[in-house]
């Protein structure tokens, strides 16, 4: 049985994976639509050997299709994810819109994959935050076997993170520096060529000085793995294409030890483990682009602490962060029958 699809962003950099992807893993589908605003209606997009044409988001009726991957933005998803829903169709939303709301889960499949179980209340499913998704399907099985008290991580974060405009402009000033130098900083505060800037999204309006990314991801650890695990972020966009990466410290209830954590993290689904004590044993964001997996390297002992651990942890955030984990989601949907069954 094929399932009718729509990918509302079309155009986009995730939208685009969305479509490469729901062919790489032969995802049942039977009708396939590209959604987007007014001004892209007839913009071509590929999916297979098939070419789509974009249909106006305002104009389709929503009511025809099973499944929404929806990757246009947070006013895109807050405008019309709940009107979706309540036509019938299951959304799974890439924003950060619906995160946060307690009638819609939150779910990476390797790690909470159970709590998929409640969508029915708005019809929607959220897809976490890039940085969240790397950095819990590589602590859940180092959880379940010693409990985490704490975690300190620092992000490494690529510019497609921000969009095709911010990719646009590290390629600008890249080639700008050479020639008559980098053109002025649109899309971010500084310059990102040759440089790296310690801000994801904006401030938030509190004391905590804390960014917006910042946030996400002590939040969403909090909801999809556990409430009682201490949470520091620090995240800095990096002058990558695609990639991110995550230095990650680790404390720990009960013992555990490095060895202990590469073979718990070796069987762990979704988990590639390159470590390598020796030059080049590691995995980077240009190794992983294209990937599907989460990459976990320099795996250490931290001695400064009881229990801790220190990791590197690396993804391709245009797959599994983003729109790997929402055909995932598609996926998990799919095996436990769910699309097309109404709650009694």
């Amino acid at each position: 049985m094929g399932y009718r699809v729509a990918v509302v962003g079309a155009t986009g950099n995730v939208g685009r994976e969305l479509f490469n992807i729901l062919e790489e893993v032969n995802f049942p589908v039977d009708k396939i639509h590209a959604i987007a605003s007014r001004k892209s209606i007839g913009v071509e997009v590929s999916f297979g050997e098939k070419i789509l044409k974009c249909e106006d988001i305002e104009q389709f009726d929503f009511s025809t299709v099973d499944i929404v991957l929806m990757s246009a933005g947070g006013t895109v998803s807050k405008a019309w994810s709940e009107k979706i829903g309540k036509a019938g169709a299951i959304v799974i939303d890439n924003s950060s819109t619906w995160r946060m709301d307690p009638d819609v889960p939150l779910i990476i499949p390797e790690v909470n994959p159970d709590a998929i179980e409640g969508f029915r209340k708005k019809n929607i499913i959220a897809n976490p935050n890039c940085t969240t998704m790397g950095l819990l399907v590589a602590l859940k099985p180092l959880h379940d076997v010693a409990r985490i008290k704490r975690v300190v991580v620092s992000t490494y974060q690529s510019v497609s993170g921000t969009g095709k405009a911010a990719m646009d402009e590290l390629w600008d000033q890249t080639k700008g520096v050479f020639v008559l130098g980098a053109p002025p900083p649109k899309v971010y505060h500084k310059q990102i060529a040759f440089n790296v800037i310690p801000q994801c999204d904006v401030f938030l309006d509190d004391d905590s000085g804390d960014t917006k990314e910042e946030r996400k991801m002590a939040d969403e650890t909090h909801k999809i793995l556990d409430p009682n695990i201490r949470v520091s972020t620090t995240s800095v966009r990096v002058p990558v294409f695609v990639g991110h990466g995550e230095s990650v410290n680790i404390e720990f209830e009960s013992a555990i030890d490095d060895d202990e954590a590469r073979e718990i993290l070796r069987e762990a689904p979704g988990v590639v483990v390159i470590d390598k004590r020796e030059d080049g044993g590691y995995a980077t964001p240009k190794d992983v682009q294209g990937e599907f997996p989460v990459f976990v390297s320099r795996i250490r002992v931290d001695k400064t602490l009881e229990h801790g651990l220190s990791l590197w942890v690396v993804s391709d955030n245009l797959r599994k962060g983003a729109a790997l984990n929402a055909v995932q989601i598609a996926q998990l949907l799919h095996e436990r029958g769910l699309i097309g069954k109404v709650s009694a």
